[in-house]
């Protein structure tokens, strides 16, 4: 935000009526639910020493059908810690469902506008406005990061589909194109092009059970574990999964299965099928790939290679398979919805934090390399600044390991310049949650398979 007016808190909520004398009445704190002329619910929470700060909360993604209620922070629909802490220490929190669910940024972006606008003519403009978000929600943060810089001062993307639209549904092709190829030849299960719900339903059920046969054998699961690979699915991914040794490739594989499951059963078909009724058709491809250069840059290749080894099979043979194999098509309309709503051009105005765990397997850690990419082609990089917690899971963040983030992102409005060492940030953690350990630490993801963004004129063409 380029101009701003500290202002007086303006509380909707008076005080339960009491005895005292007027003048000695305190403020109360606030909370507003309601509903956005779209339709999209809202929720404001605003302490009565409210600090001048206001969170725009972006949540993560919602399947069609789903449960669909305000949120305005990572923990507000549980009324856990995190909401608490941040209400404790006098900020103002809000958000909104967005109007609809599933790959919703067309209505995400404005209802979350409008819902800054309300809170704006309810309480007066804000000393400093931040926009966070996580997971898909990470996302809708950036999308009001690049495109809405005026309405912000910064912003913080935990766990964030910062790859964009068009790179996230052409790597989440990858792996089902392979375990298609390799385990299921001649078996007629689209990939793309959904023509309803019941469809991709029907198409994940086929790929699953020939998945989940095809577990049962050592050459099977060499092939999952390269189709994990493609997608750099961790080897340690579930907090309630146990941790591999390095040479424990049977162990990491039984977990990259457990991934790969989910996968087939969520996102690969039937949230891309939703996606595909909003873009008009499918919006990725693999003509041109390489996989067995991809797979030569995965930070997997030794364990695909000795399970293949175990196996007695030849992964030669297979990546000759993948070659040759046809391809899927892309619809030149769908790339380009997808592209104008869901792509990122990397200019940033204000400071970006991002921050994300290393065994993702939903967004893996390499989305995050994807949006550097397109930063510092766009000339961004320095007010991009990244962290890596080390855990398991997809947005396992602590309390203090998101508070301290926050007011990382904060010091560096302060002071303009960033601080994101690991004991900074522990530090940050620790002081905001002493009862649980930060874990940060120096990290950097290798690079995103199939980058795409509107930074590099050569990722137009699919």
């Amino acid at each position: 935000m380029r101009t701003r007016t500290p202002v007086a808190l303006l509380t909707v909520a008076l005080c339960a009526t009491t005895a005292l004398p007027a003048q000695a009445q305190a403020p109360t704190d606030t909370h507003i639910e309601g509903r956005l002329p779209s339709g999209a619910a809202y929720l404001m929470d605003v302490p009565a020493d409210w600090n001048g700060t206001v969170l725009l909360f972006s949540h993560g993604y919602r399947p069609a059908g789903s449960p669909n209620p305000g949120q305005n922070s990572p923990d507000s629909d549980s009324g856990g810690a995190t909401t608490a802490h941040l209400l404790a220490e006098g900020y103002a929190l809000i958000g909104s469902s967005y109007a609809t669910n599933g790959w919703a940024v067309t209505d995400a972006v404005p209802d979350q506008l409008a819902t800054l606008d309300l809170f704006t003519q309810k309480f007066g403009p804000a000393r400093r406005t931040l926009a966070w978000g996580r997971s898909y929600g990470g996302l809708v943060t950036t999308a009001l990061a690049e495109r809405h810089a005026d309405r912000f001062d910064g912003s913080l993307s935990m766990c964030g589909l910062v790859q964009g639209g068009v790179a996230n549904w052409n790597s989440t092709l990858d792996p089902v194109f392979a375990l298609k190829t390799l385990l299921a030849p001649d078996a007629d299960i689209p990939l793309a092009g959904f023509a309803d719900q019941a469809s991709a339903v029907d198409a994940s059920k086929a790929l699953t059970a020939k998945v989940a046969s095809a577990q049962q054998t050592p050459a099977g699961r060499a092939r999952i574990a390269l189709a994990a690979a493609l997608h750099n699915i961790p080897a340690y991914n579930d907090p309630a999964q146990t941790e591999p040794g390095p040479a424990d490739w049977d162990g990491q594989q039984a977990n990259q299965y457990a991934a790969v499951t989910g996968l087939l059963t969520r996102p690969a078909f039937s949230w891309r099928q939703e996606a595909e009724s909003r873009a008009g058709g499918n919006p990725s491809w693999n003509t041109g790939v390489d996989y067995t250069a991809m797979l030569g840059r995965s930070p997997l290749y030794k364990e695909v290679t000795e399970l293949y080894k175990e196996a007695g099979v030849s992964l030669r043979k297979d990546l000759t398979a993948l070659a040759r194999s046809p391809r899927v098509l892309a619809d030149p309309a769908a790339v380009r919805w997808m592209r104008q709503t869901s792509t990122f051009t990397g200019r940033l105005t204000d400071p970006q934090l991002n921050i994300h765990t290393t065994g993702d397997a939903l967004i893996p850690v390499q989305s995050e390399s994807a949006y550097r990419r397109a930063a510092t082609a766009a000339g961004a990089g320095p007010l991009l600044s990244q962290a890596y917690v080390d855990g398991p899971g997809h947005c396992t963040f602590t309390t203090g390991e998101m508070v301290g983030a926050l007011h990382t992102l904060e010091h560096r409005l302060d002071t303009g310049r960033w601080d994101t060492s690991p004991a900074t940030l522990n530090s940050r953690a620790q002081q905001a949650d002493p009862t649980t350990p930060g874990r940060y630490l120096a990290y950097r993801p290798t690079a995103y398979p199939r980058p795409y963004d509107l930074a590099h004129p050569g990722d137009a063409r699919p």
